[in-house]
């Protein structure tokens, strides 16, 4: 039952090249930094990765991206990460961009084992229809597009056909965790990590500080050790390495 794991090496040991992730945290909120940087010091490559986003400035899955690390990326947002802009228009990367609320629902149904479900978000858009560039060819045109999807109706109302993730890996962040996996998250971390957690075959999660089992009190776990295979206790200093995205004061 103790999942706690010596090193971010060794943790990330079994990771192979073209793995699918899904990868936890909300801009630079509750991203597991430390893992992604362990994966890139292993020289992974060719990786499909279902994230929110995909890192900003120097930091979260934006290192692997500016090394050409991720070939595939399942997300809601590419916001001011112009390298992500770039290799996308430039045919290096392939892109599905999903409504974001459709994305958390299909990262926790993957997680509790339903297939699929219907949701109103992205009908009458190419979501539903079909044609949303996934690939570009390098010269302004479309390389590989989205599919259709199914439409139906229910009580007057139409909605789409949506599918589970299911990933092979998962990397997380939490505030607090126990030897068991059970894990705590703290504000904003908590809106994208328990989904993709839920949502790995393994899930290794990272913690700012690590208890004993029984530390927790149940009714305070945000995720249940089932869903948890490894565990790395961060030290005091990468713990407190969070960078601020956008820094706003007043005069």
């Amino acid at each position: 039952m103790d999942k706690v794991i010596a090193t971010a090496a060794e943790a990330v040991a079994d990771v192979p090249d073209g793995a699918s992730l899904a990868v936890g945290g909300f801009g630079l909120s509750g991203v597991p930094n430390v893992l992604i940087q362990a994966l890139y010091e292993r020289g992974v490559t060719g990786l499909s990765v279902v994230s929110n986003n995909c890192g900003a400035m120097d930091s979260g899955l934006a290192v692997l991206l500016a090394a050409g690390r991720i070939a595939r990326v399942t997300g809601s947002y590419i916001g001011a990460n112009k390298e992500f802009a770039r290799q996308y228009l430039a045919g290096e990367l392939e892109v599905e961009l999903i409504p974001q609320g459709t994305l958390a629902e299909r990262l926790r149904a993957g997680g509790a084992g339903i297939p699929a479900f219907f949701t109103p978000a992205g009908v009458g858009t190419q979501v539903a229809e079909g044609g949303l560039p996934w690939r570009y060819d390098g010269e302004g045109g479309v390389a590989l597009a989205s599919p259709p999807k199914e439409v139906r109706e229910f009580d007057g109302t139409e909605y789409v056909l949506e599918h589970g993730i299911r990933t092979g890996f998962a990397l997380v962040r939490a505030a607090k965790g126990d030897r068991h996996g059970n894990l705590v998250f703290n504000k904003s971390t908590r809106n994208f990590n328990p989904l993709a957690a839920m949502a790995g075959k393994v899930t290794i999660a990272e913690v700012e500080e690590l208890v004993e089992p029984g530390e927790i009190e149940p009714d305070a776990v945000h995720l249940p050790g089932i869903f948890v295979q490894r565990v790395l206790a961060l030290t005091p200093e990468q713990a407190a390495d969070k960078k601020i995205e956008q820094r706003t004061v007043s005069s």
